[in-house]
């Protein structure tokens, strides 16, 4: 089960990669350019284990984003408001038992009684810098 801090800045996947007798972690230019993390500060680092990762999936290079248009505004403060309604899918089940979903640029959206693989419409209730706190208005069609 996985814990989610208020000091969450950003989740993301990534492969390790040996490089010189170290290891690194890319991090996805996305990340800074929304101003999840900047260049010049340190950061804590959870490594978590993805499901399903094999010795192959490791070794492939991380796919890269078509640049952004530089006239691009950059968005600023969580991606989701107070009251939206939307679709999301669960990828895992936090510490308490709720569903974890992540949606634009890897912001966390908490779901109580729903279950990795579910993809329920839901309504926002409450939003944090780092994540968002939703309850479901339309169960997942396929669970009938």
């Amino acid at each position: 089960m996985v814990e989610i801090p208020d000091s969450l800045r950003s989740l993301f996947s990534a492969p390790i990669e040996e490089r010189n007798g170290t290891y690194v972690i890319e991090v996805p230019s996305s990340e800074v350019d929304h101003e999840a993390l900047s260049a010049d500060k340190t950061y804590r680092v959870a490594i978590l284990e993805s499901p399903g990762s094999t010795e192959s999936s490791i070794q492939q290079k991380p796919q890269r984003s078509p640049p952004q248009e530089t006239t691009s505004r950059v968005p600023s403060g969580p991606p989701v408001k107070k009251g939206e309604v939307r679709n999301v899918t669960i990828e895992t089940v936090g510490d308490q038992g709720d569903g974890i979903a992540k949606v634009e640029r890897g912001y966390v959206v908490i779901v109580p009684d729903a279950q990795p693989g579910d993809e329920p419409t839901v309504k926002i209730e409450q939003v944090q810098k780092n994540v968002a706190f939703a309850s479901i208005v339309d169960s997942d069609p396929r669970t009938f």
